[in-house]
């Protein structure tokens, strides 16, 4: 099972780069590859040092031509050239979308995952932001507090998946 970890780079809070951590982390303890969009910076970065550090298989999904700004935790770089564009195979190639802080990309990626019929789990995400997705479809959003409730959340959901 691939887990994608979505959040912010640039602007991404101190509690969304801790949070991401942890779930990096977890995603490797629980034995699923951790998907990303790969590049050395906020919530991207994170997920993979956290994944990492539980020895994790890191997959990093690039917008750019080259591997340039890739996460030195990403084990495996897919170079796209695609720029934002690269938002849609992020998400359907992740079997569940956590997203971790929030910003344009977050949202698109959001937005792309609801199209695509595939669970989301929205972690420390604010009221307006959990109202607006929920009422997109409110039966793929999951709302989790923390790390730990995420993933038991992504367990249950990895599960009706198998």
């Amino acid at each position: 099972m691939a887990i994608g970890i979505m959040g912010p780079g640039l602007g991404a809070r101190p509690q969304d780069l801790s949070c991401a951590f942890e779930l990096g982390r977890l995603v490797a303890q629980n034995g699923w590859v951790l998907l990303t969009g790969g590049r050395e910076m906020g919530v991207m970065e994170a997920a993979s040092k956290g994944a990492k550090s539980a020895d994790g298989l890191t997959i990093g999904i690039l917008p750019g031509d080259s591997t340039i700004g890739c996460s030195d935790f990403v084990d495996v770089a897919i170079v796209t050239g695609m720029g934002s564009a690269r938002n849609n195979i992020n998400v359907l190639s992740s079997d569940v979308v956590i997203a971790c802080g929030m910003g344009a990309g977050t949202v698109s990626e959001i937005a792309l995952a609801i199209k695509a019929n595939k669970p989301v789990i929205l972690v420390n995400a604010t009221d307006s932001a959990i109202a607006f997705f929920q009422s997109l479809v409110p039966s793929n959003i999951t709302i989790a507090t923390n790390a730990q409730e995420a993933i038991n959340q992504a367990k249950l959901l990895v599960n009706s998946l198998s």
